[in-house]
């Protein structure tokens, strides 16, 4: 694997850059996204099919089709983080950071001393190539990409916080919890959720983050990239299925007039 982050150059270049999800945790289905054009993937192992081990071994699926992986890791424990770290994962994406303590412990856990607290075994892990990357312990920190889940309206609070912690680059606002942390459950156009959001949105860059989130109603890609975001994951492998199924059915049944 090569050590270079190209996401991360991507975003920090000011490209808008999108992705899709990965549920059902297959490496056929990672490899039919990169094929089709999402050359960015995120390998969802808080809500997909896949566990963590298998999430992280689709990596190399994604990767070997000629993608970028983002890894949403299913919490944020120092076990986790270190796991995804050291099999190959250089985009992290942390659910549910509800506060700065928390954020400032998960850098903390993904970086080395001096910078952090990650625990050392870089000659014998993927992330080195075994090993052959000498230099992997001292350079590490320069591709890592960590995106923190603002999915919460108690976390708003905490944005300016955050956006001050070494190691956290991202806000990923996720709408849907978000909505319902504000009892308004799939609906992240109602307008208090959506002031709310816009806050997070205008303190996370204030202190220098930049934003992530997803598509939705009343928010399309260009509204989005609008309000700043330069990372935006639209769909996901089991809804194209499913979608595609269905009017795969439909077209069947109105030809036959079934």
């Amino acid at each position: 694997m090569t050590g270079k982050n190209h996401l991360k150059a991507r975003l920090k270049a000011g490209e808008t850059v999108t992705a899709a999800w990965l549920e059902l945790g297959t490496p056929e289905a990672a490899e039919i996204l990169v094929h089709t054009g999402w050359d960015v993937v995120v390998i969802d192992c808080e809500h997909g099919t896949a566990g963590l081990e298998a999430g992280l071994g689709l990596i190399r699926a994604v990767e070997g089709a000629g993608g970028q992986a983002v890894v949403r890791v299913p919490d944020a424990s120092e076990a986790t983080l270190k796991r995804a770290l050291d099999r190959g994962a250089r985009s992290l994406m942390v659910p549910m950071v509800s506060s700065a303590a928390m954020a400032r412990d998960i850098a903390s856990f993904c970086l080395y001393a001096p910078r952090g607290r990650r625990g050392y075994a870089a000659p014998i892990v993927r992330a080195s190539d075994y090993g052959k990357r000498t230099d992997y312990a001292k350079t590490a920190h320069e591709e890592l990409l960590i995106m923190a889940q603002v999915e919460h309206v108690d976390t708003v609070a905490e944005v300016a916080e955050i956006a001050g912690i070494e190691g956290i680059d991202m806000a990923f606002v996720g709408p849907n919890d978000f909505a319902a942390s504000m009892n308004h459950l799939e609906d992240m156009t109602h307008p208090d959720v959506q002031g709310q959001i816009a806050e997070v949105e205008s303190t996370a860059q204030a202190g220098g983050l930049m934003l992530g989130t997803i598509v939705g109603a009343g928010r399309s890609y260009a509204d989005l990239r609008a309000s700043g975001y330069t990372f935006i994951v639209g769909p996901n492998d089991i809804s194209l299925l499913a979608g595609a199924s269905r009017a795969a059915r439909a077209e069947a049944e109105a030809n036959l007039g079934a």
